[in-house]
């Protein structure tokens, strides 16, 4: 008896052999291989076997169809372990592709959404940036405005030693009023 499979464990063959049936084989395989002799003589027809041979003959044959069957019986329940097995693998291995996939998927996402928030933050940024531009010359020229209709500040300053000379103008309208003042310098050596 044997059980043979193929390399990706699927069943492939079950030989099972019988020391009687392999005994009659070969002897029939001789006889085939002999070269035929001349023509003999026909045999007389046999007796039929007795009872108790043909009881025999019946229980073996159902005793060698019990040992076949209980071979099948226990080569198809290892195939079903084994495809358990193999499914079971299977479902391991396509669980983990598809984990990865799926992180792969939500690292994509997330690096695009990060591209999309820096982005937006620049275009904002550069937006505010103008505003903040326009708006401060609106206010240059504004305060240069209001300065020249209602005054403006004008002054000089000069540095000997240490004592700072400042002068300063205030032109408001027709009134002028100038300040001078000299502020010594601490300077340590």
């Amino acid at each position: 008896m044997g059980i043979q499979f193929c390399k990706d464990g699927r069943l492939c063959q079950i030989i099972i052999e019988d020391v009687d049936e392999t005994t009659l084989w070969t002897e029939k395989a001789k006889e085939k291989s002999k070269p035929k002799p001349k023509r003999k003589p026909k045999p007389k027809p046999k007796k039929p076997p007795p009872d108790r041979v043909l009881a025999a003959i019946k229980i073996q044959a159902w005793w060698r169809g019990t040992l076949v069957r209980r071979t099948l019986l226990h080569a198809a329940l290892r195939v079903w372990i084994i495809q358990g097995w193999w499914r079971q693998t299977l479902a391991r291995l396509l669980e983990k592709r598809r984990r990865a996939a799926l992180e792969s998927y939500a690292r994509q996402t997330w690096a695009t959404v990060k591209l999309q928030s820096c982005i937006r933050m620049w275009r904002i940024r550069q937006r505010y940036c103008r505003l903040l531009k326009a708006v401060r010359t609106i206010q240059a020229f504004w305060r240069w405005h209001s300065c020249h209709t209602r005054g403006f500040f004008q002054g000089s300053y000069e540095l000997r030693g240490n004592h700072l000379q400042l002068q300063l103008y205030i032109f408001l309208g027709s009134q002028v009023c100038c300040i001078t003042d000299c502020i010594p310098l601490p300077i340590n050596n």
